[in-house]
């Protein structure tokens, strides 16, 4: 397939490091050449990381699904706590998830992620406490919890600004934020899909506030549901704009929409191709996020897998508990195993490497060596095939 002269072009820019436009980023979701957006992705991935690909030691808790608000694409939520299915945990039940995984093999994990639903019943003091617990079962755990739409909510919900509300839980315990509730900026999309909760506005602001106290956090985008190419392209500048005033961002996670369950189960999920676009035209535009992460959980840890050679620099981490995409779904397992992680890792050509939430390495793995018998060729013996209902399984 030859290349198309816009391509070539972005490329020209891309490699001399002139910023890529809305026009550009446009260009590349509808770029035929999957392959070769891929490619630059992957040149751009390598030139900042090389073959280190970034996992952690996590564990997921979701505390509670009761959720006042009603999003499309949820099959999480349950809009009252007396539902078939609604839960929310007493505290002590969420302490216990972090205190058996505490004799894991090879360590307890390094980071609680907790994103729940938007519950109206509960004191403000219960995530409080929530943190306070986890903190005093293990104090060196990071706790990544709360999106910029539950911290939204509790500044409403309980009368406070976004900073009393993060000043409050950094008291107690919080540490950096996760990226979820982004779902798609434009105004119009996401007031069709999540009419109820923080605005795109209000969303940014949350981690604006929390990156000039000097929070980390995350960013996502849900995507392959309603929206066109060009409602993610500025989804991804708008937030390239904020890393530029406040450069607190440090990964951006694409999502991909599952239907099962939800308000919009008559639409088809993303495709492999559609992940792996989006995953390369991600790297490409955000030139001052330093990490795009394949989640697995959203992607599979096949497509995750691939995607580390188109842009994807992160796989996440063990998660243990997933149950939001688990709702919605999705084929992937629930957690992966430390080893599983090194190993999808190492057979994409990667070099694992275990970091903390904020990126600094806690062990960095060798390269997987190729035994030199397998680099020869072997004379043998075919062996004899199968033989299925009397008949030879053909070669």
């Amino acid at each position: 397939m030859s290349e198309s002269p816009k391509l070539v072009a972005i490329r020209d820019k891309v490699r001399s490091g002139e910023r890529l436009t809305e026009e550009d980023g446009l260009a590349l979701f509808l770029e035929p050449d999957l392959l070769a957006v891929g490619a630059l992705a992957n040149e751009v991935r390598e030139k900042r990381h090389g073959d280190r690909t970034y996992f952690n030691r996590n564990m997921r808790i979701e505390v509670t699904n009761v959720c006042v608000a009603s999003c499309l694409f949820c099959s999480f939520a349950k809009l009252e706590e007396h539902m078939p299915g609604a839960h929310t945990m007493k505290l002590e039940e969420a302490w216990r998830e972090l205190e058996m995984r505490m004799n894991d093999p090879g360590g307890p994990p390094t980071e609680v992620h907790v994103v729940n639903g938007l519950h109206p019943g509960l004191p403000f003091s219960y995530y409080e406490e929530l943190l306070r617990g986890f903190k005093r079962i293990d104090p060196n755990v990071h706790l990544k919890c709360f999106t910029a739409v539950e911290i939204h909510f509790f500044a409403q919900h309980y009368g406070m600004t976004y900073a009393e509300v993060l000043e409050k839980l950094r008291t107690a315990g919080l540490e950096s934020l996760p990226g979820g509730g982004a779902e798609i900026f434009d105004e119009d999309v996401r007031h069709r899909i999540s009419p109820d909760k923080a605005t795109a506005t209000e969303y940014l602001e949350v981690h604006r506030v929390a990156h000039a106290m000097g929070m980390r956090t995350n960013a996502t985008m849900l995507y392959g549901h309603i929206e066109t190419f060009a409602h993610r392209v500025d989804h991804i500048l708008r937030l390239r704009a904020l890393q530029d005033e406040t450069k607190g961002l440090q990964a951006f996670i694409p999502l991909a929409f599952h239907p099962d369950g939800n308000g919009m189960k008559n639409l088809p999920a993303p495709t492999a191709v559609d992940d792996l676009r989006t995953i390369a035209v991600s790297r490409l535009l955000l030139d001052n996020v330093e990490h795009i992460k394949a989640y697995w959980v959203s992607l599979t840890p096949d497509v995750a897998q691939i995607a580390l050679r188109f842009g994807a620099d992160d796989i996440d981490g063990t998660i243990v508990h997933e149950t939001i995409y688990k709702a919605a779904g999705t084929s992937s397992p629930g957690a992966l195993g430390y080893d599983e992680l090194v190993r999808l890792i190492r057979e994409a050509g990667r070099i694992p490497v275990e970091r903390d939430t904020l990126y600094k390495v806690v062990r960095e793995h060798t390269r997987a060596e190729v035994p030199e018998a397998a680099l020869k060729p072997r004379d043998r013996v075919r062996p004899k095939l199968p033989v299925l209902q009397g008949k030879q399984v053909p070669s």
